[in-house]
C-alpha cells in the first residue's frame, strides 16, 4: 500500500513500530493522556499589549498559532495509523468545533484551520476570525461536506443508517473516502483543540476515535492566577493554564511528546516567535 490523497506514507519504520500496529490496530486503544499545566505569564502580557494596540489577537488565536509551530518542527505529530500503516499528513490543519451561537440548543459546526508554512499569528488570528464570524452572521446555515453529510445520514432509519456508515468506515480505514467527506471534517486534521476555559471549564481528556486520521486532541482550561514561592521564598505571581493532551502512542514515544511539550512552553515564554512563519525552526536554548 502507498500513499493515499490527505497523506503519504511513512517508510522504513523500525520493528517494534511495525508490531505495536499489530499488536495495537485501533487508534482508540492506543491513546495515551497527559495534564500539563503551562505557565502562560509571558503570553498573557503579549496577548494584552497587542489588545491595547487594537488588535483583535485573542488567546485561542496564540494557542492554535503556537500548536501550528510546534507540529512543524516536530513533523511526527503530524503522523497517524490506518490499516496497520504509519503516514504523514500533507498538510498541518487545526480543526475544532464552533458553536453558531451561545446556547443550549445551537447547532455546532465543524471549522478546520489549515496552517501554511508562511502563516504566522496575524493571519491565522485572521483565519479563524472570518470562519468563526461568517458561519455566526448567516441568518441560515450553510453547510456542506462532512458537515451536510452528517446532517443528513444522522435523520436516517437505523436499517438504512448503518450499513452506510459500516460502508463509509471501511472506505476511511482503506483511505478511499471521497474527497467531499475529508475536506472539511475534523475527523481528518493534525489536530483536534478545544478552548475550554473559553466557557469556564477545566481542561478534560477527551478520546481521540478509530475514525479518521486524527491523532491528537488537546484542550485548554482557564487561564487563572497562581502564587508560588521562589527560591528566595519570595511569592511570585503567575498565569497558568492546564491542558488535556490525547495522543496515539504508535506514532511516537513518550520522549518525543515531552520534548514537544517543552518546546510548546519555550514559545509561550517567548511569544515574539508567534510573529515569525509557522515553519521557522525553534532551537530550545
Amino acid at each position: 500500500m502507498g500513499d493515499r490523497k490527505d497523506a503519504k506514507r511513512v517508510k522504513n519504520i523500525t520493528g517494534m513500530q511495525q508490531i505495536m500496529l499489530d499488536i495495537k490496530p485501533n487508534r482508540s486503544v492506543s491513546d495515551v493522556y497527559i495534564n500539563n499545566e503551562m505557565d502562560l505569564t509571558k503570553l498573557c502580557e503579549y496577548v494584552e499589549n497587542k489588545k491595547k494596540e487594537n488588535s483583535e489577537i485573542t488567546y485561542f488565536h496564540a494557542f492554535v498559532t503556537a500548536i501550528g509551530k510546534v507540529i512543524y518542527n516536530r513533523p511526527k505529530l503530524n503522523w497517524f495509523v490506518a490499516n496497520r500503516h504509519i503516514y504523514e499528513h500533507n498538510d498541518i490543519v487545526i480543526s475544532f468545533v464552533a458553536k453558531m451561537a451561545f446556547n443550549d440548543n445551537s447547532e455546532e459546526m465543524m471549522i478546520l484551520v489549515p496552517i501554511d508554512s508562511n502563516d504566522n499569528i496575524d493571519t491565522i488570528s485572521k483565519k479563524i476570525k472570518d470562519k468563526v464570524e461568517s458561519i455566526r452572521k448567516s441568518k441560515e446555515v450553510s453547510k456542506e461536506g462532512a458537515n451536510s453529510a452528517i446532517d443528513t445520514l444522522g435523520k436516517l432509519p437505523n436499517p438504512i443508517r448503518i450499513p452506510i456508515v459500516g460502508v463509509l468506515k471501511w472506505c476511511d480505514k482503506k483511505g478511499i473516502l471521497p474527497l467531499s467527506l475529508v475536506n472539511d471534517n475534523l475527523y481528518y486534521s493534525s489536530m483536534i483543540v478545544s478552548n475550554l476555559g473559553s466557557i469556564g471549564c477545566g481542561a478534560i481528556f477527551h478520546n481521540i476515535t478509530d475514525f479518521g486520521a486524527c491523532s491528537s486532541l488537546l484542550t485548554m482550561g482557564e487561564i487563572k492566577t497562581k502564587v508560588e514561592l521562589d527560591e528566595k521564598g519570595k511569592p511570585i505571581t503567575k498565569k497558568v493554564c492546564e491542558f488535556g493532551i490525547n495522543l496515539d502512542e504508535r506514532i511516537a514515544d513518550g520522549y518525543y511528546f515531552a520534548k514537544s511539550l517543552q518546546l510548546l512552553q519555550y514559545i509561550f515564554d517567548n511569544p515574539s516567535l508567534l510573529e515569525g512563519s509557522a515553519s521557522d525552526k525553534i532551537i530550545i536554548e
